[in-house]
């Protein structure tokens, strides 16, 4: 596969919106996940996706085309502080994370997710953080096999439940 033809950058201010409406339809239509009406501040988070870059070190990337069509994006955070998440994953220290990666339905298994993990983990790296936490459900289970192959590591101590629906933690450990 070739995956020379994307592009990894930081999404801009007038990409949001267009960013927030990808990654509604990406989780709504995943099996098992939550619907806008169970979980509609969930759902509002997603449309409201570029509220992330607020943050201090916190980056929402997106993969482009060479004609600059948005394929996918992730939430990339330097400081585990603004994360947002439930458990433990917030008070961990020198620690990165992404949340939120989705990609384009009509672009799935061209290897987009792969190359924007692999994005947030060389900036983890760059970072000098001593790893790498992600978030994952069982509606998206089909992105822990590629997680996995690339060195994350379940890790039950920060999982947390999201109302009614479980969320399991997953951690790059660098190697120093």
């Amino acid at each position: 596969m070739n995956t020379s033809n994307y592009i990894i950058r930081n999404a801009n201010p007038s990409e949001f919106e267009e960013i927030g409406k990808l990654l509604i339809s990406v989780y709504s239509q995943l099996e098992g996940f939550p619907k806008e009406n169970e979980q509609p501040n969930y759902y509002k988070m997603l449309a409201n996706i570029g509220d992330f870059t607020n943050f201090p070190e916190t980056e929402l990337l997106v993969a482009t085309d060479n004609n600059d069509n948005i394929l996918g994006a992730v939430v990339y955070f330097n400081d585990m502080q603004y994360y947002g998440s439930g458990g433990i994953a917030t008070q961990q220290q020198n620690s990165a994370g992404f949340r939120l990666l989705g990609v384009d339905l009509k672009e799935r298994g061209k290897g987009i997710g792969k190359i924007l993990t692999e994005e947030c983990i060389k900036k983890a790296t760059f970072n000098k953080r001593k790893q790498l936490i992600i978030h994952s459900t069982l509606a998206m289970q089909t992105a822990w096999k590629m997680y996995e192959n690339l060195g994350f590591k379940r890790s039950e101590d920060l999982d947390f439940m999201q109302g009614e629906l479980p969320v399991f933690g997953f951690r790059f450990q660098f190697t120093s």
